[in-house]
């Protein structure tokens, strides 16, 4: 029962992300969400041979904290080390939106996540099509700060850089 779901949120998500494709062949855009879904679903599991197979090798992941711009390959030596001990980290896609450019050999996107331990984030990045695959070659994963409090959490900020 848990598997059927499993099966279901993702399908619910694929037909999200493929309603929100603008100008796309729909095999492209059932890729595309394929790839971001299995990434999600990867990290959640620590696995970490098919996380790193679906960027490509000039990727770069952007981190939530401002220090954490990661080349794939040093991504990979740090993400790797917690893979291996089972851990890994869990979002869960509540919304996304694709768009490709009109040679359909790029698309980018923004999707809205849930963590537990973060609340709401979101991801935003940039895929290429690279020998007839998708791969990812930036993902950005931010915490939105609601504008209220943006001023407060500048703030902040700059006391913890200042304690560096």
């Amino acid at each position: 029962m848990r598997n059927l779901i499993l099966y279901a949120l993702t399908i619910a998500v694929s037909v999200t992300a493929v309603a929100s494709i603008r100008s796309a062949d729909a095999d492209d855009a059932v890729a595309i969400a394929h790839v971001l879904d299995q990434l999600h679903d990867a990290a959640a599991k620590a696995d970490g041979v098919r996380y790193f197979n679906l960027f490509a090798p000039n990727a770069v992941f952007l981190g939530t904290d401002a220090t954490e711009r990661w080349p794939i390959d040093e991504f990979r030596t740090y993400a790797m080390k917690r893979f291996e001990t089972g851990i890994g980290w869990t979002y869960h896609v509540r919304e996304r939106h694709v768009y490709l450019d009109d040679d359909a050999n790029t698309a980018w996107f923004d999707e809205v996540l849930h963590n537990d331990k973060y609340g709401e984030c979101r991801g935003t990045g940039v895929l290429v099509k690279l020998k007839g695959a998708w791969k990812i070659v930036q993902y950005n994963l931010t915490i939105p700060i609601p504008n209220e409090i943006a001023l407060d959490v500048v703030e902040m900020i700059r006391r913890q850089e200042t304690r560096k």
